[in-house]
């Protein structure tokens, strides 16, 4: 009884509420909003007595697994309830609240299992739950075509995942976590089938996390409402990282896919924070940052920094709800990250170089500090200096030199770093422990971010110098990776569109219309 009430409690109140709304004509919404109240009220009630006793043993709910429910019930409650305003008066509003109800009852039966086939059935059925909604104005082409190419990339995904169950268990004889775990108890290395299987697990995560060339489904899925954008930059784009943290002892031991998830992952972060600067849609923009962001949780991943990752994950999801659901409110924000920034600027190289510096003897000397009072705590050296790297713009002071902007910048530097390794203490204490690495991969990360600091302030002192001019182009045109995969998609499997004649403009919903901006 107290495995279902801390654990799989959860999907079941989705899975009721999804049947419920499938076989009623009506109350739909207040079937949405209690259900995900009721859901967030137990994940909370779980939560609250796993820190009472101290003990997640007694609840039979880890640690990690009791996270992520509350981030999920947490999202669901907040995105129903804001879709129950945003569609107010479109039709089809019952045909939402089913898929929202049986995309969150997967992704809730993904994060309590540990049980890779159930984990596996789960990710797919989460896809499948977000293809309707993606497709929810059915009578768009743009989302019909969009969501055909998702469904292709997810798709292989699931071979991917399905040929490695079949790995795991020839292996193990189980796919059951701990047994797993158990079994890899002492092994300094993998052998054959599950280092297979476990870069098959790499490369569905890849897959379904939008990673660059196979990405262009994740930018492009701007016809779907609002929402919907939060979901699936919120949640579902990364369980990925989360089914990776999940197999931590496999991908420790994985060599093959700790390089696959740290080459694409930095790259895939490197390019599309360059593109991100190019566009000017606000949501296309926001896209191009999940994109971004996922590579750089999948490189962490790959270094073996799970705890970075997972609370990557959680810091992300947090983050990019709200800005999806408060889209407007970005569009100051953006302007102020430019590829190439309008007035008047001080270009001064030292500047953009000593902000690095101060940055990275701010962060370097408040974990020696917390060192001190904490000797367990270990930052790794690429974590300490691509948080230097991130902070440093906080000091450029494009606008001209000010005391009172540079003491601004400074306290906030400060201010950062301490909450950086508050999270890293705490999330330290919920995620597997964190592996070696390969030290060329540590350079490999370091250097891909140092070019992109560079580029940076290259762009910013020249921002209509040559390179700017012929970098722009390709930047804006995400580099030309996608039309390759799109150009095959047509070619081996096209989309079959549906009869339904679209809508013109004058029709549309007024809430749609700040998908245009």
């Amino acid at each position: 009884m107290s495995e279902l009430f801390s654990g799989w409690l959860l999907p079941v109140i989705y899975t009721l509420g999804f049947l419920l709304a499938f076989s009623q004509k009506a109350y739909h919404w207040p079937i949405a909003r209690i259900s995900a109240l009721t859901a967030l009220a137990v994940t909370l009630a779980a939560a609250a007595g796993a820190l009472l006793w101290s003990q997640f043993q007694v609840l039979q709910f880890d640690k990690l697994g009791i996270t992520l429910a509350l981030l999920v019930s947490l999202l669901g409650w907040v995105i129903i309830n804001y879709s129950f305003r945003y569609l107010a008066g479109e039709p089809g509003q019952a045909r939402f609240v089913r898929s929202m109800l049986f995309t969150l009852a997967c992704v809730s039966v993904l994060v309590v299992s540990n049980h890779l086939v159930v984990i596996v059935l789960a990710w797919s059925g989460t896809s499948i739950g977000l293809h309707y909604l993606l497709t929810f104005y059915r009578e768009r082409k743009a989302a019909q075509i969009v969501a055909h190419k998702k469904f292709i990339v997810s798709r292989l995904a699931d071979l991917c995942l399905l040929v490695a169950l079949v790995l795991i268990y020839n292996a193990t004889g189980s796919l059951t976590l701990p047994d797993i775990s158990a079994q890899l108890q002492g092994m300094d290395s993998l052998p054959s089938a599950l280092h297979w299987a476990t870069v098959l697990f790499a490369l569905a995560a890849i897959l379904k996390s939008a990673q660059l060339p196979l990405h262009g489904w994740l930018i492009q899925v701007m016809e779907a409402p609002t929402p919907v954008s939060a979901l699936l930059h919120a949640g579902v784009v990364n369980i990925g990282g989360f089914v990776l943290i999940r197999l931590a002892e496999l991908v420790a031991l994985a060599p093959a896919a700790q390089i696959l998830l740290v080459v694409v992952g930095s790259l895939t972060a490197v390019l599309a924070g360059l593109v991100m600067m190019t566009r000017i849609s606000i949501k296309v923009r926001l896209a191009w940052s999940t994109c971004a962001q996922m590579g750089f949780m999948l490189m962490e991943v790959g270094l073996g920094l799970y705890e970075l990752a997972l609370l990557h994950l959680v810091a992300h999801s947090l983050y990019k709800a709200y800005a999806f659901l408060s889209a407007g409110d970005r569009v100051a924000e953006a302007r102020q990250n430019d590829f190439a920034p309008q007035g008047k600027q001080d270009h001064s190289l030292l500047r953009y170089l000593g902000s690095f510096a101060v940055t990275s003897v701010a962060v370097a000397g408040s974990v020696a500090l917390w060192q001190a009072l904490i000797p367990s705590l270990q930052v790794p050296l690429a974590a300490a200096v691509i948080v230097a790297l991130g902070l440093a713009p906080l000091l450029w002071l494009e606008r001209g030199p000010a005391p009172g902007l540079a003491i601004r910048g400074l306290l906030q530097t400060l201010a950062l770093t301490q909450l950086y390794l508050v999270w890293h203490v705490l999330f330290a204490g919920l995620a597997p422990a964190a592996s070696d690495s390969a030290s060329w991969l540590v350079g490999w990360t370091m250097l891909c971010f140092t070019l992109l600091y560079a580029a940076q302030i290259w762009l910013r002192r020249h921002p209509h110098g040559r390179f700017a001019r012929q970098m722009y182009p390709w930047a804006y045109c995400g580099f030309y990776l996608d039309e390759t995969f799109t150009r095959l998609t047509f070619k081996f499997w096209p989309a079959r569109l549906s009869p339904v004649q679209a809508r013109t403009l004058v029709n549309r919903h007024p809430a749609d219309l700040g998908d245009l901006v």
